[in-house]
């Protein structure tokens, strides 16, 4: 699918994940609609663990201005990876390129035993210097007064790197949010805004 006035050369290929429950399906729909209103092709493909509330979820996002031939993102060839939850992220750096990013929350998600401590994750991150933002999103959706938004300041955090318009990104947000009302609506744009405010220096 594809509109005119795409981007020249564009493509950005981004994993999205985290465990059930976290908002990583409204991260993919959201970019989806933005990347289409921008006029860009989309493939998606949703890899496992969509439905199951705590349960380790993983999507493929692939945006281009030219057409897109597979739904899957190979090994080593990711641009980015946006995660809801610090060790999903790190379990999917092989699919991450040589100079691509890594965008997560903080905040673990315990649900094994041998979880490792804090320090050592983000110790895994920092290996990636300026390639890695590491942002405690649910303290920021908490400030923000809407502490269900957490997947939201991802999204914005991510948003330097995207390629996609911030005011298309905006009115996609809109767009996927209307059905639930002014206030909710509202409530993500600041949330959007709060993360995008807390993200990377560009190049």
């Amino acid at each position: 699918m594809s509109k005119q006035n795409s981007a020249n050369n564009m493509k950005k290929d981004i994993i999205l994940a985290g465990v059930g429950g976290q908002g990583i399906l409204t991260i993919a729909n959201v970019l989806g609609i933005a990347a289409l209103d921008q006029g860009l092709y989309l493939k998606q493909a949703e890899v496992h663990g969509m439905s199951q509330r705590g349960g380790d979820v993983q999507s493929n996002l692939r945006i281009s201005s030219e057409p897109i031939h597979s739904d899957l993102i190979a090994k080593g060839s990711a641009d980015m990876i946006i995660s809801m939850e610090p060790m999903e992220a790190l379990r999917y750096l092989p699919f991450l390129s040589p100079d691509g990013r890594i965008i997560s929350n903080s905040v673990p998600f315990v649900n094994i035993d041998n979880y490792p401590a804090e320090e050592a994750v983000a110790a895994q991150f920092e290996k990636f210097g300026a390639r890695a933002l590491l942002i405690n999103a649910d303290e920021i959706a908490r400030t923000c007064g809407s502490p269900r938004s957490a997947n939201i300041v991802l999204l914005g955090a991510a948003s330097p790197y995207l390629e996609i318009d911030t005011e298309i990104i905006k009115q996609a947000l809109i767009a996927h949010f209307a059905p639930k009302g002014d206030k909710i609506v509202d409530a993500n744009l600041e949330a959007y805004r709060a993360g995008a405010n807390c993200s990377l220096p560009a190049d």
